[in-house]
């Protein structure tokens, strides 16, 4: 089978595409014919080794799967004996933060880690539904928030910000969406009720005051939009932030509490990755999720989709045309 592979860690050009075999499913496993994939910002990360001390995790000198890729959609080819959630022929599609190998034509899963496409959605708009909203998800669900508060998403036309406006959304929260001017118009259609062009205006000068604010790009930080914050307000980023501010200030934030108006900045870790996908079904079949989509590659154009993405300016996902 066609696939992705790297053998070392560094820029898009470690990439490339060549035979290998086709995996078997262990007995907790399904065996999927990727049909799409994506490029996210995870995935340059990974091939790179961004930060350092992920090697602990992906390999200390060399990565040790070799094929990268997080989330997809295809059709179950087969199954291991242990499985019971999927069948033969049944349209998928998942995610694993951990890699699942998704740039390639076939891919082995862990039954949990996939859910059944809901009618009316493509494999394109399927695969590119799990890894930023599982994030966004993860962000917003440690915040105890309550219909009709408000939120600000800075980086809204990213996979992360475009699929918070969309939850914060379903959930009746109040949306403020930050983004760049050719975004817009695609922003305000996801649903945000007010969006800040941030090349024309800063948004921490906006006499708006939030309950929560996310930083779906990690191009801020609490420091800047702290005159935002309501009283009892959560900041938090998808990124680590200077220094690796947004890793430690939240473990000073809860001593000092009480001087700061219990205000607070929290770093997450994104988990349960069964019950995200659950949700996405959900909210897709019932119309109120829909992933955007930038560009669209063919597995052989892999390394130009990297290029595309390291960039740092891509809108929503970046779509791999797989099968």
């Amino acid at each position: 089978m066609k696939a992705v592979v790297y053998t070392q860690y560094g820029p898009p050009d470690v990439l490339m595409v060549k035979e290998i075999e086709k995996p078997t499913p262990a007995d907790n496993e399904i065996l999927v014919k990727v049909h799409a994939t994506t490029v996210n910002r995870t995935d340059n990360a990974t091939t790179k080794a961004i930060p350092f001390i992920a090697r602990l995790a992906t390999g200390l000198f060399n990565p040790k799967k070799q094929t990268p890729g997080t989330e997809f959609a295809g059709v179950v080819e087969d199954i291991g004996k242990a499985v019971t959630a999927h069948k033969l022929g049944d349209r998928v599609f998942g995610f694993d933060d951990m890699g699942s190998g998704a740039q390639a034509e076939y891919l082995t899963i862990r039954e949990e880690c996939a859910v059944t496409i809901p009618e009316g959605v493509d494999f394109e708009k399927a695969a590119a539904s799990s890894e930023g909203a599982h994030y966004a998800y993860n962000f917003i669900n440690k915040v105890k928030l309550q219909p009709g508060q408000n939120a600000l998403v800075y980086g809204a036309s990213g996979a992360i910000g475009s699929a918070a406006v969309q939850l914060l959304k379903a959930f009746d929260i109040k949306v403020t969406a930050v983004c760049g001017t050719r975004n817009l118009d695609l922003v305000k259609s996801l649903g945000a009720d007010k969006v800040i062009d941030y090349t024309k205006q800063d948004f921490t000068q906006d006499g708006e005051r939030y309950d929560y604010i996310l930083d779906a790009v990690g191009k801020s930080s609490l420091f800047k939009c702290w005159p935002l914050m309501e009283h009892g307000a959560v900041y938090s980023s998808s990124d680590l932030g200077f220094m690796g501010q947004n890793i430690f200030l939240p473990l000073i934030t809860p001593v000092i509490k009480p001087l700061l108006s219990g205000r607070k900045t929290i770093f997450p870790m994104p988990t349960k990755i069964p019950t995200s996908l659950a949700l996405l079904q959900n909210l897709m079949r019932d119309g109120k999720f829909n992933p955007v989509i930038d560009r669209r590659y063919p597995l052989d154009e892999i390394v130009e989709a990297y290029r595309y993405v390291e960039q740092g300016h891509k809108t929503g996902n970046v779509v791999i045309n797989v099968s």
